[in-house]
């Protein structure tokens, strides 16, 4: 019997909980030869998302581990892929956006079909195949476009996204450099049913301007090139003006023309310098070596406990 964790990734998502293990429950019940085991992160919630898992524990058997504070949903997603030791893992959101239903056929890819992974992608989701798009025309890290974060993995899948330690993790980036045949299911997304989604458009933009400088340098490259052209542009100018000048004598320069030249040479310096910021600040936080998140309960250790 092959044994699958489930990693959920949770934040103050008490009203989803109840609903989500129920109806993947139907799902897992259906899945002959697995054994299941749930390790829910909470990623510092602020609502009763705790004192439910808790209670699930007790009911029900599930794992958790609960942050110290809010360190993002990369951070939870680490912390239950490291604290897994299940011959396989399968990471889903609880809010059911991602359907448990979907569960049964990844297993088959990855148990049986020869798969290092499968994952869901939408047919929808303007935006996100959009980034995609961006991101593949600028990275040697391809994405599938409408891909998710909701993957099941085989082990060896696992232990290389564990070798990746870098501090500011784009995951879906993680997932696609390891490499590994990955089987795509596409699927519907639909709304939540319970509780608020907790991305907003500020957290989508840095999410998306983390993932394209994480496996690219060519937004550096492109800085270079424009800082080329607009160079070589600015040398055939000054010898225009030297031409025109010996030739006619001194001419009073036009003050639209020096307007327009100071505008766009400000504006490239600004750009040039804010993408070289981006990337300077990501060095900025690799360097500190900060733990990814702070663990501060967790009854995963009742398991090593029975095991001694």
């Amino acid at each position: 019997m092959k044994t699958v964790d489930l990693i959920i990734p949770v934040y103050n998502e008490e009203e989803s909980l109840p609903l989500f293990y129920e109806e993947t429950q139907k799902v897992l019940e259906q899945c002959i030869g697995f054994s299941f085991r749930y390790i829910f992160v909470n990623d510092g919630s602020n609502d009763q998302t705790l004192p439910m898992l808790k209670k699930m524990a007790e009911e029900n058997g599930i794992k958790y581990l609960s942050f110290s504070r809010n360190f993002g949903k990369e951070a939870a997603i680490y912390a239950g892929l490291k604290a897994s030791s299940a011959q396989i893992c399968i990471l889903i959101d609880a809010d059911l956006q991602h359907p448990p239903a979907l569960i049964p056929e990844m297993l088959k890819a990855v148990s049986e079909e020869g798969y290092g992974a499968a994952g869901a992608k939408r047919k929808s989701g303007f935006f996100s195949r959009l980034f995609a798009g961006i991101n593949n025309r600028l990275s040697s890290v391809k994405l599938q476009k409408g891909a998710t974060d909701f993957m099941c993995m085989s082990r060896a899948f696992v232990d290389a996204v564990l070798k990746l330690s870098e501090k500011q993790r784009f995951s879906k980036g993680l997932f696609a450099w390891v490499g590994f045949k990955v089987k795509w299911i596409d699927y519907v997304q639909g709304p939540r049913t319970k509780g608020k989604s907790k991305w907003s458009l500020g957290k989508l933009f840095n999410y998306a301007a983390d993932g394209l400088t994480s496996f690219s340098v060519i937004p550096l490259r492109i800085v270079t090139l424009l800082g080329a052209i607009i160079c070589f542009l600015s040398f055939v100018y000054i010898l225009i003006t030297l031409i025109q000048t010996w030739i006619f004598g001194i001419v009073v320069p036009g003050y639209v023309t020096t307007l327009v030249v100071l505008l766009f040479l400000g504006g490239v310096i600004v750009l040039a310098i804010g993408i070289l910021g981006e990337y300077i600040g990501q060095i900025y936080l690799e360097s500190k070596n900060r733990p990814l998140y702070i663990l501060e309960e967790t009854n995963l250790d009742e398991d090593k406990n029975e095991k001694e």
